[in-house]
Formats: C-alpha cells, structure tokens, sequence
C-alpha cells in the first residue's frame, strides 16, 4: 500500500464530507492502524518494507487526520460568523451591492453558501461583500 493511495483515498474523502459535513471522515486513525497491521502482515518475507516508510505513511496519515480537524474547526467559526451576521441584520435596512434591491429585513437564511436576509418586501439578498447595512 503506497502512501500516495492511502492520501488520495483520504483527500477524496475529505472533498466529499466538504460538501455534506466536514466533521466526520469515514476512515480514522483505528482504520488506518488495522490498514497497516494488514500491510505487515501481508508483505513479501523475501522483500519486506522498510520501517521507515511505515513510519512516513504514519505522519501522512496523521497530517491528513488533523488537517481534517481544522477544516471542521474553521466551518464552525464560519458558522459563528453567519450568524453574528444575521443577529446584527435583522430589524435594520440592506442595500445591495449595486443599490437595486433594499429593504428593511426580517429574518435571516443561513446555509452552504452563507447567509441571505430575506426582506419584508419579499425580495431576497445575500449578505456579502458589498451589501450595506444600516439603520432604519
């Protein structure tokens, strides 16, 4: 078992939990242990693997591992940050970037693309960089 598989296997799965949830990847640091432990006992007697490579699939692994925490941690800021964003919205008046669509909003959607103020006109904005906030 190469450690380019084992990070590609790992980066796929890091990209797929991106798009429905960053906080739990399919494959942990018990799987990677039963993966190696069947690595060693499979290996060619003849051509057995040096431990040093062991030992770097072991650091991939676990660089992967915590890389996959950060990414966890960061959407929760992210999160945090939304709705800060949306608390500090709602009751007060928004413009759009390019000043067509404004209103006084009433509440606020949060979800994978950040978070949009829906108005009491009906219309619809989303809070980015841009967009005015101010008092009524």
């Amino acid at each position: 078992m190469a450690v380019g598989a084992t990070g590609s296997a790992t980066t796929t799965q890091t990209a797929a939990n991106d798009s429905v949830s960053a906080t739990k990847p399919t494959l942990g640091y018990d799987d990677f242990l039963k993966l190696l432990l069947a690595q060693m006992q499979n290996q060619d007697p003849l051509k057995p693997i040096d431990s040093t490579e062991y030992v770097s699939q072991l650091a991939t692994f676990s660089n992967v591992e915590q890389g996959i925490k950060q990414n966890a941690k960061l959407d929760q800021i992210l999160i945090t940050s939304n709705l800060s964003q949306a608390g500090n919205a709602i009751g007060k008046v928004v413009t759009s970037a390019d000043g067509t669509i404004s209103g006084v909003v009433r509440s606020v959607r949060i979800d994978d693309l950040g978070a949009t103020a829906l108005l009491a006109n009906g219309k619809e904005i989303e809070l980015t960089s841009g967009v005015t906030i101010s008092q009524q």
